[in-house]
């Protein structure tokens, strides 16, 4: 006998994909039982759901229709679920989660280690890119994003926040002086982050946000690529304090220009919108956001 709740969220997951195949992936089933699954469902309901072709698939009028009460049902027996388990059910089941790498390799790999060692009927999916991706399509279950602002549209808890630091190590600074003021920066090779378009950094100057031109020999798509490169002298870098905290913690670089702050950067955990949010994946932001907190724990002992 057909699982209808197993072929309802099968449904759902193709009509979001686009693709046999690709629900398949992410579901972790062979494509068979996929198709199969919604065969089975559309034989029950006596309509086509999906008007399928050798090169792509879409929804009919009715399984347009279907779709959305399957994401309201599943909504519903997720909650259900939820409530009634309380705090006496145990999470499990699969998460994927998608992670920024410097930040991941950093804080977040301690932390879902210890998650899944807490709650061992759960399992992570860890993917470390840079590269936001389209949760949805990749079959995400929540994404970790930072940015100084999130668009309003997307489904996001923030987590904590991260100041950016402008930072040199001590025998640069010896060598070549200690920029002062923000345009200051205009007379040092500056370690330049390629992830934004912008080849100027922010800086907050008598109450106004100002970008300041930068420029030098040495740039980057990482940042712990370009904190290593001012480790070793070769110029100033503005880094994340998630990145830098514990090169400052041990004296290998020095916090400049702590009178003209920039804006912060939100961390913020993103789910796939019209989906339900899983018990397991909300109980993952609520550890995250506990562990690090508000104030995060990497900030301790650095300048305020």
């Amino acid at each position: 006998m057909m699982d209808r709740l197993q072929a309802m969220e099968v449904f759902v997951r193709v009509a979001e994909a686009g693709s046999f195949a690709a629900a398949a992936d992410q579901l972790d089933l062979a494509r068979s039982v996929v198709t199969r699954l919604v065969a089975a469902l559309e034989a029950r309901l006596g309509v086509k759901l999906i008007a399928r072709s050798t090169r792509s698939l879409r929804l009919t009028s009715a399984g347009q229709a279907y779709l959305e009460r399957c994401r309201e049902i599943l909504d519903l027996v997720g909650v259900a679920e939820g409530e009634l388990g309380g705090n006496e059910r145990a999470p499990r089941g699969p998460i994927r989660l998608s992670v920024p790498v410097s930040f991941g390799i950093h804080h977040l790999a301690p932390l879902v280690a210890d998650f899944v060692t807490t709650w061992p009927d759960v399992s992570l999916d860890i993917d470390f890119n840079d590269r936001q991706v389209n949760l949805v399509e990749a079959g995400v279950d929540m994404a970790i994003r930072i940015t100084t602002q999130l668009d309003p549209s997307v489904v996001a808890r923030r987590l904590t926040v991260s100041r950016m630091l402008t930072l040199a190590a001590p025998e640069y600074l010896a060598r070549h002086g200690r920029p002062v003021r923000p345009d200051d920066l205009l007379d040092h090779p500056c370690l330049g982050y390629t992830g934004t378009a912008r080849a100027s950094w922010p800086y907050r100057v008598a109450g106004t946000l100002q970008w300041v031109p930068v420029r030098g020999r040495l740039q980057s798509n990482n940042g712990d690529a370009l904190l290593d490169a001012a480790r070793r002298g070769l110029g100033i870098c503005l880094q994340p304090s998630f990145i830098a905290a514990a090169a400052v913690q041990a004296g290998l670089l020095e916090v400049l220009l702590a009178d003209f702050p920039g804006p912060e950067l939100g961390i913020y955990a993103v789910f796939p919108s019209h989906r339900y949010v899983p018990s397991r994946v909300r109980l993952l932001a609520d550890y995250l956001a506990a562990r690090i907190g508000p104030v995060p724990y990497w900030e301790q002992g650095l300048p305020a």
